[in-house]
């Protein structure tokens, strides 16, 4: 292996064609760039990984276990196979336009921009409210702790937290997620040594391997795999946050979409393993607390000391290390919005720091409605709200990768025939199946967003007549 040192000449010529490629970007999306490009292949998986959470079985396993028979591993199997189609659509959109704004932006260039805008406003009732929704998780699960700490104390201090440190810049942010991704990581191998020792070697639980975590027969049928998909595919919500760091990449034509299927293939292997070794060590499934189950396994296998340490650090990482991913990608959400001048308060919450170049108004702003929604909405509504903004986006992602490549750049071979319009219409399909189940409070809160979305991009756009800037100088 050679150890030349590359010559002054050769580094002038490669940042030459850096800032040629970088001037390219800018010019063919419309935007200057005003953000600092720091993030790399790694940085972005991390931050999809800390988004969707790999201890999130913690929440979902015991109701996810009850309801398939004890079959929580086939569940996220069946998650991960569904997703992945959107996840590819997301990838394909992400090179085309290697943007902040995530699926608003995919959705106002590749389908249309005033479906482009509803599209951001329904993300934004999606993620905005999720950091107060994770900071209210953490405050109920830390008063069974800490009873006498006030709730309203907990709370200013956990959305303080995220919002400094999102505010001071993604490398702030980049490093925190690698220090709470390591901390699960290390928990979740602590479980699996003990889980195989408690099984295996002590002969507890199931005893031994068994297939029936994945298969058994007689209660598999449609219904099953329709009860499957809808309490998988919510579970692993936040892998399209990765998109929205697409101005703070480097090279994110070829980094973001990658790593958002890396992201998603990974957590799925994180939920199979864990939800497979819980199944082993607790078969009788059916008198799991649907809140607790998981921890009271955690107990089983490692004591006291396993079950607080995940306690713990489920209110670390559900509370600040998730908050805190989340918070970034809305911000940059509202920042790519408020550019494009189509929210009230546009010209403040496009505002980028000086020092940080980060969207701080827009992540103060968001930070600010985190303590709202922790004190004053409940838990069962913010999922609901938090699940239909999701799946909405998500369909018309899909939709927006067929208008684009296969009908209007007519990407009509086979390869384009199976990646432009087979895959997204089957991501379609999978997600409108789940969001047909929704119960008619889901549809109303929704609906009406959605109708408020519809005026208020009326007004600003001066009827449908006009689209923002940027777009007029592709």
């Amino acid at each position: 292996m050679s150890n030349a040192v590359p010559s002054p000449a050769l580094s002038a010529e490669t940042v030459a064609a850096t800032e040629h490629v970088e001037a390219s970007q800018e010019k063919s999306t419309g935007y200057a760039q005003e953000l600092k490009r720091t993030l790399t292949f790694k940085d972005l998986v991390t931050f999809g990984l800390i988004t969707m959470l790999p201890i999130a079985p913690t929440q979902v396993y015991a109701i996810a276990s009850i309801e398939s028979f004890g079959m929580a591993p086939l569940v996220y199997l069946v998650g991960v196979i569904a997703m992945v189609f959107t996840a590819l659509s997301y990838s394909a959109m992400s090179r085309e336009f290697p943007i902040a704004g995530s699926a608003y932006s995919y959705v106002q260039r590749g389908l249309n921009p005033h479906v482009g805008f509803l599209t951001g406003w329904v993300i934004i009732l999606d993620y905005l409210i999720i950091p107060g929704m994770l900071i209210a998780f953490s405050n109920l699960w830390l008063s069974a702790v800490l009873p006498g700490v006030p709730a309203t104390l907990i709370i200013v201090i956990f959305a303080f937290i995220i919002t400094f440190v999102n505010a001071r810049g993604i490398s702030m942010t980049r490093g925190a997620s690698y220090l709470f991704l390591f901390c699960q990581l290390a928990l979740i191998a602590i479980f699996l040594i003990c889980g195989i020792k408690y099984v295996l070697i002590d002969g507890h639980g199931m005893g031994g391997l068994s297939l029936d975590p994945f298969y058994q027969p007689g209660k598999i049928d449609l219904q099953f795999i329709a009860t499957a998909a809808s309490i998988a595919v919510l579970g692993f919500i936040g892998f399209d946050s990765i998109s929205t760091l697409s101005e703070e990449t480097k090279n994110p034509t070829r980094t973001v979409g990658p790593s958002v299927v890396a992201s998603l293939c990974l957590i799925g292997l994180l939920f199979l393993s864990q939800s497979y070794m819980a199944s082993l060590v607790h078969p009788e499934y059916a008198d799991l607390d649907p809140g607790m189950g998981y921890f009271d396994i955690m107990r089983e296998v490692g004591g006291d000391a396993l079950y607080y340490a995940f306690i713990i650090v489920g209110v670390l990482a559900v509370g600040i290390a998730n908050a805190l991913t989340v918070q970034s990608a809305i911000s940059r959400v509202i920042f790519s919005m408020s550019r494009d001048k189509l929210l009230p308060g546009s010209s403040l919450l496009s505002k980028v720091h000086p020092k940080y170049k980060t969207p701080a108004n827009a992540t103060i702003f968001v930070g600010s409605v985190s303590v709202l929604v922790a004190l004053f909405m409940s838990l069962d509504l913010l999922a609901k709200l938090v699940n239909f903004g999701a799946m909405t986006t998500y369909m018309l992602l899909n939709l927006s990768v067929v208008t684009h490549f296969f009908w209007r750049k007519k990407h009509r071979d086979l390869k384009g025939f199976i990646r432009y319009l087979l895959c997204p219409l089957i991501g379609f399909g999978v997600i409108a199946f789940i969001w047909s189940g929704f119960d008619s409070t889901t549809y109303l809160i929704g609906f009406a967003w959605m109708a408020i979305g519809v005026v208020l991009g009326a007004i600003r756009s001066k009827g449908y007549k006009e689209v923002p800037p940027a777009l007029g100088e592709i």
